[in-house]
């Protein structure tokens, strides 16, 4: 296997950072600059063959999300374009994953059209090469050691989470995502569409001892007695304590956990989240399915891809 086909979004992004801090020589922002790594990448190793890759531009459509495409009458030029009618934030995870394509994919086609229908579509080689980027968007704009540093010995709430995403310049449901990766606690988030799950994503600690949410049914809505459940709560940042076994059926009824809940603007779309108290991880069982429930274009959805609906 090449060094090109070895080279992953998580990868990529740790060597880019790696420049972005040399660049800078003192301490890089926060927040990366992606104009200063748009002007940068062609002269790196990434870059190769590339001369420049040209500003974005916005697009208003409702169904775009963003594109990376080959000028046509200049190859070694490459433009980005993102919808102009999204959140700052997620325009800026928009340009990053498409410098991801760029990085990682540019070999394999011309332009990339990273709207709702390539993301969620059922061909197995878009869904990896959407995941790849958006694998490298997210190591980029919120690099594992500076988030690591930021949750450890933390009481965690979404006050602390909100805050980091603000230092990022990236959306809470990105960072809690992004959370959930890196904490070493039981912790569960949960995306609310229109009352039904749209995915369940669970840190390390939370798939060993085999922490997952009541299934109600399909499609799953939230069980009774949750802040999710109750319609007349939209904001809860502090958390609300309750027994764990309410959410997850295997848990024991002496174990807790809090609830975190945040309401987007138009209130159809909710974030759950859960964090546990300490458990021992349980045997394995291979009869017991412990698989994420999620596709890519749920993946998009968790970096703040979807169409901008606060």
């Amino acid at each position: 296997m090449s060094a090109a086909q070895a080279l992953t979004g998580s990868i990529a992004a740790s060597h880019v950072i790696k420049w972005l801090r040399a660049w800078y020589s003192t301490d890089m922002p926060d927040a990366i600059d992606l104009e200063i790594l748009r002007q940068m990448l062609p002269s790196t190793p990434y870059g190769t063959g590339v001369r420049e890759i040209k500003q974005p531009v916005q697009f208003n459509e409702d169904a775009f999300e963003g594109m990376l495409a080959r000028d046509p009458n200049d190859h070694e030029v490459w433009g980005i374009a993102y919808n102009g009618r999204s959140r700052p934030e997620r325009q800026r995870f928009t340009i990053a994953h498409e410098l991801g394509h760029f990085i990682l994919h540019r070999g394999q086609q011309q332009s990339f059209n990273c709207d709702k229908q390539s993301v969620h579509t059922g061909i197995d080689t878009l869904r990896d090469i959407e995941r790849e980027a958006d694998d490298f968007a997210s190591n980029l704009l919120m690099p594992g050691d500076l988030l690591r540093s930021w949750i450890s010995n933390q009481r965690i709430d979404f006050r602390v989470l909100g805050d980091i995403a603000k230092r990022f310049n990236v959306s809470l449901e990105a960072l809690c995502i992004r959370y959930i990766k890196f904490t070493t606690d039981r912790a569960i988030l949960v995306y609310w569409d229109n009352g039904y799950m749209k995915y369940e994503w669970r840190s390390g600690s939370a798939r060993r001892t085999r922490a997952r949410i009541r299934r109600n049914g399909e499609p799953v809505e939230p069980m009774p007695g949750t802040l999710a459940a109750d319609a007349s709560i939209t904001q809860e940042w502090d958390g609300t304590e309750m027994s764990a076994a309410i959410w997850c059926p295997e848990e024991a009824q002496h174990m807790k956990l809090r609830e975190f809940k945040h309401s987007y603007n138009t209130r159809d779309r909710v974030l759950t989240l859960l964090l546990l108290e300490s458990a021992e991880p349980r045997s394995w069982d291979r009869s017991w399915q412990d698989e994420e429930s999620f596709d890519s274009f749920d993946q998009f959805v968790s970096n703040g891809q979807l169409p901008d609906r606060r």
